[in-house]
């Protein structure tokens, strides 16, 4: 795990916080109840953006804090404070105890330990300098605007935090945990007479600049954002009407996401929620079709050594050759579904109590080349990348806009289209997938899911896929 003797030290130490003090505040005011722990966290953050040929803007923040949370039954005590003090501490569990009255449960079993760490302490926010990294951005906007004369404008942002989390549960129980967390954006606007499109793509990962920021990976980029809205240039308007879809490998996997993966998480379907609650064990997709969460792959973007409720994140089989058979889970409704926790319990900081949360999220490979998925439509859409969209997990039903797509004819791709959306039922939509590409892809590193208030970094992957039939709404008469 972690250096412990550092974290100590940003978290206790600079803050002359005692350990046996701490435990004891921490004892006192969760005995007798079910579950709870105390989240401390320290982090660094940096953010620059030049748009137009000019530094927009540049921050470094620091934000450390803690927060004390209490359970019993469904009910949840909450305090926190960006004072590290004991006095701070002394104050919340004062403050969650009064959960306690007339509570008799069990206390939940403490999470199993882990020797797994998949980060080092290195800060990724101390190199290059901040100097370099200005003249980075410069170079990136002059290299995109030479490529093609088209171009009128180009923004660049990179963005870098380091945090350092440490969790005090009961009985003298410790959890340290480091994350790096690095992107780098590029947008360019191209015209051509009066019309104006963009194009955009990011890149991210937990750990260091170095992989990004040297020019064969930058200049690749920009190339790719550059090429985006070129193409959006020639784009023609979106048929509408219903339609064979083809998704793409890799960042389409955001509609898996939001279509289902929010549907799977533990405390909707304990509120039964949502679309999936209840289906355990039932067919959902057809065959084919199998659905993972993994939190413990190396650098991902949504992979974290544990989450933050202490519990060692794993590889998570949600569904099963079209069969439902798990759902992600934090401890509180894992402890009320009669369930395991998944080491899905995720916050955005200090200031929050944890979740359940998808961490990196992504269909398994087929068996069919991605070529033979496309040549074997006769008519349909072809969806590449995509913006944002809304979902209602109850109903399941979700509309998603493409930011790139092609219409597809005879199984040939045709030209791109502009202002198409996609609209559907997430667990429709799974019974509905008749091919499955070897292809599959994870997202170059830039999701961020948003729920109820709280944003937490994720990942999210496809193969290509071929759905028979969706909404496809656009501005032109039917698709066929």
């Amino acid at each position: 795990m972690p250096n412990s003797a550092m974290v100590d030290k940003l978290l206790l130490e600079n803050h002359e916080l005692d350990k046996t003090k701490l435990h004891r505040t921490i004892d006192e005011a969760l005995h007798g109840l079910d579950d709870g722990e105390m989240f401390m966290e320290y982090r660094l953050s940096e953010g620059i953006n030049f748009d137009d040929g000019h530094l927009k803007s540049a921050s470094y923040d620091t934000c450390q804090g803690f927060g004390l949370r209490a359970l019993t039954g469904q009910s949840t005590g909450y305090a926190h404070s960006s004072e590290l003090s004991m006095d701070a501490i002394q104050r919340a569990a004062a403050a969650v105890q009064a959960i306690k009255a007339g509570h008799k449960g069990k206390k939940d079993l403490a999470p199993r330990r882990t020797n797994q760490a998949l980060y080092d302490d290195t800060n990724p926010l101390e190199s290059p300098e901040f100097d370099a990294k200005i003249q980075l951005l410069a170079e990136i906007d002059a290299y995109a605007r030479s490529k093609d004369s088209r171009v009128r404008q180009v923004s660049v942002s990179l963005l870098g935090e380091w945090q350092v989390v440490k969790i005090f549960r009961t009985d003298g129980v410790e959890i340290n945990d480091v994350r790096p967390l690095v992107r780098l954006n590029i947008s360019v606007v191209a015209s051509d007479g009066e019309r104006l499109e963009s194009g955009s793509h990011g890149v991210g990962s937990r750990e260091g600049y170095a992989p990004f920021i040297n020019p064969t990976a930058w200049q690749s980029q920009a190339d790719e954002a550059l090429r985006q809205a070129l193409i959006n240039l020639d784009s023609v308007p979106a048929p509408a009407g219903e339609t064979t879809v083809v998704l793409g490998p890799g960042w389409p996997g955001i509609l898996l996401h939001e279509a289902i993966g929010h549907g799977l998480e533990g405390d909707f379907n304990r509120k039964k929620t949502s679309a999936f609650s209840g289906l355990l064990g039932e067919k959902v997709a057809n065959p084919g079709v199998t659905v993972v969460d993994d939190g413990t792959l190396p650098r991902r973007r949504g992979s974290i050594s544990i989450d933050d409720e202490g519990t060692p994140t794993e590889r998570t089989i949600l569904i099963e050759n079209g069969i439902l058979t798990g759902y992600l889970q934090d401890r509180l409704n894992a402890r009320l579904m009669g369930m395991r926790p998944t080491g899905n319990g995720r916050r955005q900081s200090y200031q929050h109590a944890p979740m359940p949360r998808m961490t990196n999220t992504f269909m398994l490979a087929g068996d069919q080349a991605p070529d033979e998925i496309i040549s074997n439509v006769s008519s349909g859409l072809y969806a590449v990348n995509f913006g944002g969209g809304q979902v209602d997990i109850t109903s399941g039903k979700f509309v998603f806009s493409c930011t790139e797509a092609y219409l597809i004819s005879d199984g040939k791709l045709g030209p791109p289209v502009k202002g198409a959306t996609l609209i559907g039922n997430g667990p429709d939509v799974l019974t509905k997938v008749s091919a499955v590409g070897t292809d599959m892809q994870l997202d170059p590193g830039v999701g961020t899911c948003g729920k109820n208030g709280q944003g937490v970094p994720v990942g999210v992957g496809l193969p290509t896929i071929c759905v028979d039939s969706l909404t496809v709404g656009g501005t032109e008469n039917d698709v066929t």
